[in-house]
């Protein structure tokens, strides 16, 4: 019985581009993001390499800020594609307008590609300047050429066959150019991928805005009432800008963390550069309702706008100062409320306030270095802290947090909460509630089963929310 025919594997190479097409992200804009992490200062030079042109200017960016091609969002059924090609005994090309550098390291990491060809610092191949040197290359109609956007509309007029990653419209334009290939399509992001990139269930921790005016006993006054929403949806706003900083900012360590890579930027669904566009907008929107709260407010919104972007380019790597950081963020939100509806916030909420966010920031960084460890890594990534610092991470949280319950405590005593409610002592019941409360964070914490963020914990769990339920009915009887 005579051997089946094989198919003969296709002479003509073919050639795949990389920004967009075998990765939804762009290198250009992640090594700038990269170069804003590790030396912001370095920044300064932007406009002098922008100006030697754009093969200049990732030249440079390339040559001083990495991304870890190990980790980049690749698109798996391109990939899937191309491997079978290759197993046909088809010659893969690397043809892209990115640094060779960067160029390198994912052919390097892929082990797909026989060849690359790639900006090199003068010559930028983009378009017609790609073209040309794959013409150079394998002349005229001599490879396929796969890309994603309208810019290779240039490319494939001297391709054989046109291979799409993107939308069919763009296809169809293409076949317009090259015998059409096979199109694989690209979703377009979703408004609730922007939705989740800002994070608008963080806004629930704004509402510590309104607790010094909730305390006073002040919140149904309407002038209070409406400078405390201002200040709200302001500090929102600013947030949610923050976040996509932050989130911008840690595209490689997010890559590697077990939940943290799912989130939009990191999975390349939403392009960095609409991120850093929409950071702004919604940081200028939280300045224009802050101006309509006062200049004080204005001064305390720009000071944690100025703190959180001290905390995303450098503190988060220093370990003790990145949870004081955060603790004092949400600290920040109770004198924002404070100064917005003209309350005084007294010391003894800023010193509770002050305990028990720092004990609930350790647990966040627990929690991380928790599953790092579990995950076989001995420290994670863009942290400063090590897996042996778990016991001392644990004993920091828990005394941080019995600390706040003291704190209560001398409060419900002292002649200022005398002067505030009819009857004191139902308080006292709020001490065991919150200890109990704290223990069994640090229990949950301890056994792996917290989310990285014990806020948003707290208003999922339903023992959680009976014990606020609780506590406000405790309150409303001393009232």
């Amino acid at each position: 019985m005579s051997a089946l025919p094989q198919s003969r594997p296709d002479p003509i190479p073919l050639c795949v581009d990389l920004d967009g097409t075998l990765t939804p992200i762009d290198t250009l804009h992640e090594t700038a993001l990269a170069l804003a992490r590790e030396a912001p200062a370095a920044l300064l030079s932007l406009p002098r390499w922008i100006s030697h042109g754009k093969a200049a200017l990732k030249h440079e960016l390339a040559a001083r800020a990495q991304i870890d091609v190990r980790h980049l969002p690749y698109r798996r059924d391109l990939l899937d594609w191309l491997r079978s090609e290759r197993d046909r005994g088809r010659r893969l090309v690397l043809a892209t307008a990115a640094d060779r550098r960067i160029a390198d390291a994912v052919a390097a990491h892929l082990g797909l590609f026989e060849e690359v060809i790639a900006s090199n610092g003068t010559d930028n191949l983009s378009g017609r300047a790609k073209r040309a040197a794959l013409v150079a290359r394998f002349g005229e109609k001599g490879f396929d050429y796969v890309g994603n956007d309208a810019v290779d509309l240039k490319v494939w007029p001297s391709a054989r066959q046109a291979i799409v990653v993107g939308s069919r419209r763009l296809a169809a334009r293409a076949a317009h150019h090259a015998e059409a290939g096979p199109v694989f399509v690209a979703k377009p992001p979703s408004p609730w991928l922007w939705v989740k990139a800002t994070r608008l269930y963080q806004w629930v921790k704004n509402l510590l805005i309104i607790v010094p005016a909730l305390l006073s006993h002040r919140i149904a006054e309407p002038s209070v009432l409406g400078a405390a929403a201002l200040a709200f949806i302001a500090f929102g706003l600013c947030a949610s800008s923050v976040y996509l900083v932050n989130d911008l900012l840690d595209l490689d360590a997010d890559r590697r963390h077990p939940r943290k890579r799912r989130r939009p930027f990191a999975l390349g669904a939403l392009p960095a550069r609409q991120g850093v566009a929409m950071a702004g907008v919604l940081a200028l929107a939280a300045a224009l309702i802050a101006v309509q709260v006062g200049p004080l407010f204005c001064a305390v919104l720009a000071a944690y706008y100025a703190c959180t972007w001290a905390y995303s380019l450098r503190l988060k790597r220093a370990p003790i100062v990145d949870v004081m950081m955060l603790a004092g963020l949400y600290t920040i939100r109770l004198v924002a409320g404070g100064v917005a509806t003209g309350v005084g916030v007294t010391f003894w909420l800023l010193a509770f306030s002050m305990f028990l966010f720092l004990s609930l920031a350790v647990v966040k960084r627990y929690a991380e270095l928790r599953d790092a460890a579990r995950a076989g890594l001995t420290q994670p990534a863009g942290r400063g802290y090590g897996a042996d610092d778990l016991p001392l991470l644990l004993s920091l949280g828990t005394a941080s947090g019995f600390a706040s319950v003291v704190v209560l405590a001398l409060y419900i005593n002292s002649p200022q909460s005398e002067q505030l409610y009819r009857d004191a002592r139902p308080l006292w019941l709020i001490c065991p509630l919150l200890l109990y409360w704290i223990c069994r964070v640090w229990l949950l914490t301890s056994r792996g089963r917290m989310h990285d963020d014990p806020i948003v914990f707290a208003l999922r769990d339903r023992l959680s929310l009976a014990i606020i339920g609780v506590i406000a009915t405790i309150v409303m009887v001393a009232i």
